[in-house]
């Protein structure tokens, strides 16, 4: 990966977890011993593959991707959505010999560039800066932990009953991480039904629903938890 590369992406790259406490200054270099690639996707385009393993973290650097399940039946499950700045594959690429379930697989939404950082040859690697490894250790368990309670909390909205149970929890959450009863959520309705694994004409009633029992005022991704909501929670 050249210079130019890198300066095209700097500031986004700075500012990704995976880098905290690095200085500027060693980036570059660090992104050479880490053998840094950069690789564009068309739309649709697999990021990786389901039962792929090659020891490698994704930086998302443009665009928008799915990580998601992907059942033969054509059913799609979304685990989570990738905007620029995120990781991804960093549990497989962390575990020795760890592959990817056999329907699960990363997907680009839309054009995407993807920064990727051989990750086992990190752990390999002893002429590393001894400081720089430390952090990079630090910050993969605080992205690992990060994502685990992330998993948690979408486990929390899929354990309720109904469509319209899930919807409240999630909206509630939303909201909370905002702090504002006013806020965008990152999906649009077919990918909100996947994430929720509900039926799409289902939710849609169910929203209809809750904003005719003046629960939530909606315009597409923009969601708005009225008075009334709070009295639910």
């Amino acid at each position: 990966m050249t210079t130019q590369d890198i300066d095209s992406y700097f500031e986004l790259l700075s500012r990704c977890r995976l880098f905290w406490g690095i200085a500027p200054k060693a980036l570059s270099p660090l992104l050479a011993e880490l053998e840094a690639q950069r690789q564009a996707y068309s739309k649709n385009a697999l990021l990786l593959r389901a039962g792929e393993s090659h020891g490698r973290i994704g930086i998302l650097l443009e665009g928008r991707a799915f990580v998601q399940r992907e059942e033969y039946s054509g059913t799609r499950t979304l685990l989570t959505e990738l905007e620029p700045g995120d990781l991804f594959g960093e549990a497989f690429a962390c575990a020795p010999d760890a592959a990817l379930p056999p329907d699960v697989c990363a997907r680009a939404a839309e054009p995407c560039v993807v920064l990727w950082l051989d990750f086992q040859r990190f752990l390999l690697h002893r002429s590393l800066d001894p400081a720089h490894k430390a952090a990079l250790i630090a910050n993969m368990l605080a992205v690992l932990a990060e994502k685990d309670l992330l998993l948690s909390r979408r486990i929390g909205h899929l354990s309720k009953r109904s469509t319209r149970e899930k919807l409240l929890s999630y909206l509630f959450e939303q909201s909370q991480l905002c702090g504002s009863r006013s806020f965008v959520i990152p999906f649009d309705r077919q990918a909100l039904a996947d994430y929720l694994c509900v039926d799409r004409s289902a939710m849609s009633a169910a929203l209809s629903r809750l904003r005719e029992e003046g629960l939530i005022e909606y315009h597409r991704s923009r969601f708005t938890l009225t008075e009334q909501f709070s009295e639910i929670f």
